[in-house]
Order: C-alpha cells, then structure tokens, then sequence
C-alpha cells in the first residue's frame, strides 16, 4: 500500500516520512486544525524537498480560487478537497484534486467509486481526529480506488493489506504531540504499509 504522512509541520518531519518510505506528504492549509501550516511555511518546506514526491494540500470550506493560488504558491502538487463541494468548485480547479468522502455509514464509502478518493471517518471537526471506520464496510467493495484514512497507527496498518486499499492516510497515529512526529512511530507505519 502507498503511504501519506499528513499534518507535516517541519521540514525535519518531512525527511524523516520521505527517508523511511512515504510517497506522499500532507500539508493541512485550514486555520482551525491544531496541524495548520501557512502556505508561506509549507512553501519554505516543499522547495527543499526530492523529486517524485506528491505534494497534498488540504483543504476545508474553501473557494476554487483559494485552492488554486494556495496550491500554486505553496509548490503542492494535488489538493484534497475535505469538504462536500459542489461540482462547479472541481471544474474551476487547475490544480489536481482528490476528493474525500466522511463516511457515517457504508453506503458512504461508495460514492465516486469510480474514482481515486480518500475515505476518513466522520466526525464534526475535520480530519486528524483519530476516528476510526468500520472496515468491516469495506470488506465486499473494490478498495483499488480508496486511500483509508481514519484512526490509523503502526499497530493496525498491517492487517488492511488484505483488502486491497490502494494507500493509507495517517496524521494522528505517528504524532507525539499536534503537528509533530514521532520518527520511530512513521518509519513503524510506513515499514508496516509496505
């Protein structure tokens, strides 16, 4: 499986994430998460960065335009659309985007199954809560498409290979504290993904 780090707060984070294995990295451009980054700040990150590493920046309740300028300014490479937006907000976009689905129930985790999506647990603030989903929803479903995000840690990403998942999504589970990771836990989850 493919892995995301979110939540990356520092460059010394970043590296640890990119050196044990991590394809892709979060950077959380909403002001009410406890792992906010400026685009100014992630832009200082993202410039110092390797090659062929994907760029995710996340938002919520934000405009096209937003997205785009963000996007572009701060050097990200895909846009994570943490919000249920209108179907004009996607045509508007430049940028690639990936939406996410907040799955109360499993009839939830079917929606864009045509398309790559993230799937995380619902909960009132978004994202990085630690919620996990039911993955018993997941068990009769193409999951080629789905990056899982949601409650998980290097104890429990092992046991979702069986399901075919396409990538996993983890903030919270390899923190120390909001916005800051723990090395040993991210080259853990990482190491256990693969």
């Amino acid at each position: 499986m493919r892995t995301k780090i979110c939540g990356i707060t520092s460059y010394e984070d970043a590296m640890t994430a990119i050196d044990a294995g991590a394809d892709a990295l979060g950077f959380v451009f909403y002001e009410k998460s406890p792992r906010y980054i400026s685009v100014s700040d992630a832009k200082k990150i993202i410039a110092k960065l390797p090659p062929f590493i994907e760029k995710v920046a996340l938002f919520v309740n934000s405009d096209a335009q937003v997205i785009n300028s963000y996007c572009q300014e701060a050097g990200a490479t895909l846009a994570q659309v943490h919000f249920e937006a209108p179907y004009e907000l996607y045509e508007q976009l430049f940028v690639p985007y990936i939406k996410v689905v907040r799955a109360k129930e499993a009839k939830d985790i079917l929606q864009f199954s045509n398309e790559y999506r993230l799937i995380d647990a619902y909960c009132e603030t978004y994202g990085g809560s630690g919620k996990k989903l039911n993955i018993e929803w997941f068990k009769h479903v193409d999951c080629s498409k789905i990056i899982l995000a949601g409650g998980l840690d290097p104890q429990n990403v092992s046991s979702l290979k069986q399901y075919g998942f396409y990538a996993v999504d983890v903030s919270s589970g390899v923190e120390l504290s909001y916005g800051k990771k723990d090395a040993s836990k991210v080259r853990e989850f990482i190491k256990n993904a693969k």
